[in-house]
C-alpha cells in the first residue's frame, strides 16, 4: 500500500511538474528571421509580492528593477554561453550598451511598455528584442532554498513566482517565440541557475540554432 502510494505521489510531481512550463513558436519563424543578425536583451519588468510589509513603496520599485535587471544580465550571460557551444547565427547585443541606448532616450523599467517592439528596435538598432516579465514572492537575485518541502508542494506554497521570455520581431512587432515557466523550489538556487536550467530543459531548441 505505502509503495503503491510512492508511486502514486512520483507520477503527480511529475504530472505537475511538466504542466508549469508552456512554449510557443510562431510557424511563420523561419520566414521573419531570416534576416535577422542582432538581437536585443532588454531589462525584465518584475513585480514583487513579498511578505514584509514594511518596505516602502520607493525600496519595493529598487527591488523589483534590480530583479528585472539580474534576469538580463542572467540571460545574456546563458546566451553567450551557449553561442560557444551551438554557435547561433545572430549576435546579441551587449546589454551595456542595449541600457546605455535606452537610457539616451529615457526610456527605463517605468516607462519601457509605452514604446512599441517596432520602436524599441529601431533606437537599439537591431533586428529583434527578448524581453519579458516576472511576478515573484520571493528575492531570487539573493538566492533562495531549493530544499523539497512536501507540504509546501501539496498546498503550492513552494512555487516561488513565474516567468515568462518573449521573442519578438522588430519589423512586424509580431511574437514569434515565448516559453513561460513557473519558478519552484527546484528550479534554481538563484536567478543564473534558474534561467540556465529553464532554458536548458526547454522542449523545443531556442530558435536562433544553427
Amino acid at each position: 500500500m505505502k509503495k503503491n502510494i510512492f508511486y502514486v505521489l512520483i507520477v503527480l510531481i511529475q504530472f505537475t511538474a511538466f504542466g508549469q512550463k508552456t512554449i510557443y513558436q510562431s510557424d511563420a519563424f523561419e520566414e521573419m528571421s531570416k534576416d535577422h543578425k542582432m538581437v536585443a536583451i532588454l531589462p525584465f519588468d518584475a513585480r514583487l509580492e513579498l511578505k514584509n510589509k514594511d518596505l516602502s513603496e520607493a525600496k519595493l520599485k529598487e527591488l523589483q528593477e534590480k530583479e528585472g535587471y539580474e534576469v538580463q544580465n542572467a540571460l545574456e550571460t546563458y546566451f553567450l554561453k551557449m553561442h560557444k557551444r551551438k554557435d547561433y547565427r545572430i549576435e546579441f547585443q551587449d546589454i551595456k550598451n542595449t541600457n546605455a541606448l535606452l537610457a539616451k532616450e529615457g526610456i527605463n523599467l517605468m516607462n519601457l511598455d509605452i514604446y512599441t517592439t517596432q520602436d524599441l528596435c529601431k533606437i537599439l538598432n537591431v533586428d529583434a528584442i527578448i524581453s519579458g516579465d516576472l511576478a515573484l514572492n520571493a528575492l531570487i537575485s539573493k538566492g533562495v532554498s531549493t530544499d523539497f518541502d512536501f507540504i509546501s508542494f501539496i498546498s503550492g506554497t513552494s512555487d516561488y513566482g513565474r516567468i515568462a521570455i518573449k521573442l519578438s520581431d522588430g519589423d512586424t512587432g509580431k511574437l514569434l517565440w515565448k516559453y513561460e515557466k513557473v519558478i519552484t523550489r527546484k528550479s534554481g538556487k538563484n536567478t543564473y541557475d534558474i534561467i540556465e536550467a529553464m532554458m536548458r530543459k526547454s522542449t523545443r531548441k531556442f530558435p536562433y540554432d544553427k
